[in-house]
């Protein structure tokens, strides 16, 4: 069954994380009725309290009005039950822990439990679309769409595998900038996508530069921030991105470099210090030392 653009209605988020609450929020503010499901009850809550601020924020920007802030409150739903969620999903954006097995055991869920129409995509950092697409039991309507911020870095990676059918990528694309993001289509299947690809390159090489005792945490940022006049380091960006999905990325790794700073994060995700959702990673939350006049010259 090929769906068009103005068939899609109903989405359903998989996720109520950093991630997942974010594009279930901008799926309700761009017009669709959003479900955003979680085995957890506390997250759910959390996703709804994260929501609240992120719409003040929006209203304080000009990005959206009152009447539309309470337009995406309606279009919402939380739910802990997978049934409800799936029953009449027109789309799904999967956001799980970034755990193949995991991901595997969801996808094999919700494959049984959606109906024929429902498109699925995943919005894996790191995972290719073929490592989850036969799990779904429809590796055909498979494709992974990959979010980074949604409000802050508007860009949306579009990657098929080899046999997503070509009108789901098309459809995909078209979705972007009605979700407000800038598609980008992978041509073929590629770990981290385009600037993920990117951003690993500059995080592998910071880590190795800590872990062999270089610099500090704070002068490798330093460094990064003073010289491209960026509003944060590779330090900084982790704990955006969340050091246990840091770790979850790098630990799979086989090369050394990779291996030695995947242990060194394992300490911090230990302790609970996953970086900005959790108030405190390699900087303390909501006021970074990085944010701070004087950390780098001329800020």
């Amino acid at each position: 069954m090929k769906l068009e653009i103005q068939d899609l209605k109903n989405v359903l988020v998989l996720g109520a994380g950093t991630l997942g609450l974010r594009v279930g929020l901008q799926s309700a503010i761009s017009g669709f009725n959003t479900t955003i499901y979680d085995v957890n009850e506390d997250a759910l809550v959390k996703a709804k309290r994260t929501h609240e601020g992120i719409l003040k924020s929006l209203l304080n920007l000009d990005k959206i009005t009152a009447e539309e802030a309470d337009a995406a409150r309606a279009r919402l739903t939380f739910t802990t039950n997978a049934e409800t969620a799936a029953a009449d999903a027109d789309f799904i954006n999967e956001s799980v822990t970034e755990d193949l097995d995991l991901k595997r055991k969801v996808w094999s869920q919700f494959g049984e439990l959606c109906p024929d129409k429902t498109i699925f995509t995943s919005n894996t950092s790191y995972l290719l679309p073929s490592q989850l697409a036969d799990a779904s039991g429809r590796p055909e309507r498979f494709c992974n769409y990959h979010f980074h911020d949604v409000f802050y870095s508007n860009v949306v990676d579009v990657m098929p595998h080899s046999t997503t059918k070509p009108w789901v990528s098309d459809l995909l694309m078209e979705l972007g900038p009605i979700l407000a993001q800038t598609p980008v289509f992978v041509k073929k299947e590629n770990p981290g996508y385009v600037f993920n690809y990117i951003l690993m390159a500059l995080i592998g090489a910071a880590g190795a530069l800590k872990t062999n005792d270089v610099a500090s945490i704070e002068d490798i940022d330093r460094s990064w921030m003073g010289n491209f006049k960026m509003e944060m380091g590779p330090f900084g960006i982790l704990d955006t991105v969340g050091l246990d999905t840091a770790w979850h990325i790098l630990s799979a790794q086989k090369d050394k470099k990779s291996l030695a700073f995947s242990a060194f994060l394992k300490d911090y995700v230990d302790t609970g210090k996953l970086g900005v959702k959790t108030g405190e990673g390699f900087y303390s939350y909501p006021n970074p030392r990085y944010k701070e006049k004087g950390f780098v010259a001329g800020s």
